[in-house]
């Protein structure tokens, strides 16, 4: 499993002109015996594996431009979340996977599950409260029933509360019949760790991932 080293990232972060581009922000770790926190979050303007990876080799203007993107504060932002709560390392889907690769996106999708459970602490980002239609979205459910311990943050970083405090009003959220999701198959493979499956995945099936 590919993680953030946090402590990396937030010396990065402090300045980029200077610091060696060659030294690396992630790195390949067994995620059962790695102590780490994961983030949940809905997607945006995202910093990607390959620009994750680069930035600090770019060139100003390019460099500078990803760094503006929504999707790397919150990268920054778990950053500091992480460190506070004790863990030096960090996933985050939008980089950690480098979806250049089809075999490792489906890999990574059919392990999802047991990602979200093996974490210590998952930070849950919000646009705006508890309330929010992503907890309707097909990926959520999976996220929410793996998770042993979760801290909920709303858009300007600021705590909501912890699963434990939230329970009722999740429960009333996740039994929602009705779930979303971006592509038809999402459907059928964000509910497969919920039933200890592993398949094969065929995108462009369709309803027949159903059947």
């Amino acid at each position: 499993m590919r993680l953030l080293d946090v402590v990396a990232v937030l010396d990065r972060e402090r300045d980029i002109r200077t610091v060696d581009s060659e030294i690396g922000v992630l790195k390949e770790l067994d995620d059962n015996y790695a102590s780490h926190a994961i983030l949940s979050h809905r997607r945006g303007t995202e910093v990607t594996y390959d620009r994750m990876t680069g930035l600090a080799a770019m060139k100003p203007q390019k460099r500078d431009g990803s760094m503006e993107r929504d999707g790397y504060q919150k990268i920054i932002k778990s950053c500091e979340q992480a460190k506070k709560g004790g863990y030096r390392w960090l996933w985050i889907d939008t980089c950690c996977i480098d979806r250049r690769s089809d075999l490792e996106l489906l890999e990574t999708i059919d392990s999802m599950y047991q990602r979200y459970h093996n974490s210590g602490m998952c930070y849950v980002y919000l646009h705006g409260d508890v309330n929010e239609p992503r907890f309707s979205r097909g990926w959520t459910l999976q996220e929410l029933t793996a998770l042993t311990r979760a801290k909920f943050f709303h858009k300007e970083w600021m705590s909501i509360g912890i699963k434990e405090e939230l329970t009722t009003t999740l429960e009333d959220i996740t039994r929602i019949p009705a779930r979303k999701t971006m592509q038809i198959e999402d459907g059928a493979y964000s509910l497969l760790g919920l039933f200890g499956m592993s398949v094969l995945m065929l995108y462009g099936e369709g309803s027949k991932d159903f059947q």
